[in-house]
């Protein structure tokens, strides 16, 4: 039987701010996990080109988790709202004012620009600031140009969308749907193994020892859940938080769509 005193996985309530992450925090937290980009961190100074070949624009500290890093994607997200200074701006045009912003903000520089990570309970939107962009001026939302651009345009109106409900400041937190309690449970899978559980152990830890002993057969879904949720951890901190990110994969164009979050 595992001990909960040895085990830092072992508690799920360490988890449930994975309950309220969108796809690009997933994504840190399934690549903060990987060995190699743990190394590459502690040799970041002999390294300092190594955040290409994990997506980053600069590598981030993997000690922290999403609720306290925000990683420098590169290519942004699609849902990443770029703001330039409008060059010819009607009388009646909207100015930026910064401190008008709903949520609890962070700004960043991502090495390149300044990014404004704003949250709320349930949301979270990024503003990538054009340089020259000042408090008081018009500005314009930008969307990068592609074959079709009706998807990226969808998720421009989703995330000025969440903007205009922080805007009237709501508080009341969405019911954890299917697709995050499966995140919960593949991280916390995924940092059993990585710690040297067994299947049996990250069960266990996972759903309790009584469901164990009622369920754990040679062939029982409760040990073929678990074993689909560690190798589903793995293929995520493996590679598959690109999908997360939209980040391109090597040998992959950009007018490959990416996959859905599962």
């Amino acid at each position: 039987m595992a001990d909960p005193s040895a085990k830092h996985w072992y508690p799920t309530a360490a988890y449930l701010y994975v309950l309220h992450l969108d796809g690009l925090a997933l994504a840190w937290e399934y690549l903060r996990r990987h060995p190699d980009y743990r190394r590459d961190w502690l040799r970041r100074r002999r390294r300092p080109k190594a955040a290409e070949r994990w997506g980053l624009r600069v590598l981030e500290d993997p000690g922290l988790d999403a609720r306290n890093a925000h990683p420098a994607w590169f290519p942004d997200h699609d849902s990443v709202v770029q703001l330039y200074p409008d060059a010819d701006p009607p009388p009646d045009a909207l100015v930026f004012e910064f401190w008008r912003i709903p949520g609890d903000k962070r700004l960043i520089h991502d090495g390149k620009r300044l990014v404004l990570v704003t949250q709320w309970p349930g949301y979270c939107v990024r503003l990538a600031f054009a340089p020259g962009l000042d408090d008081g001026m018009a500005y314009v939302y930008a969307i990068r140009a592609c074959i079709t651009t009706n998807p990226r345009y969808q998720m421009l109106v989703a995330e000025l969308n969440k903007l205009a409900i922080g805007a009237v400041l709501a508080a009341a937190k969405p019911r954890p749907s299917p697709a995050s309690l499966l995140e919960l449970h593949t991280l916390q899978a995924l940092d059993a193994t990585l710690a040297g559980a067994s299947l049996r152990g990250v069960a266990e830890g996972l759903f309790g020892a009584d469901a164990v002993i009622a369920g754990w057969y040679t062939d029982g879904g409760l040990r073929s859940r678990v074993r689909r949720l560690v190798r589903r951890g793995n293929a995520l901190m493996g590679g598959g938080y690109r999908r997360l990110a939209q980040i391109e994969s090597p040998g992959e164009g950009r007018s490959v769509l990416p996959a859905k979050r599962p």
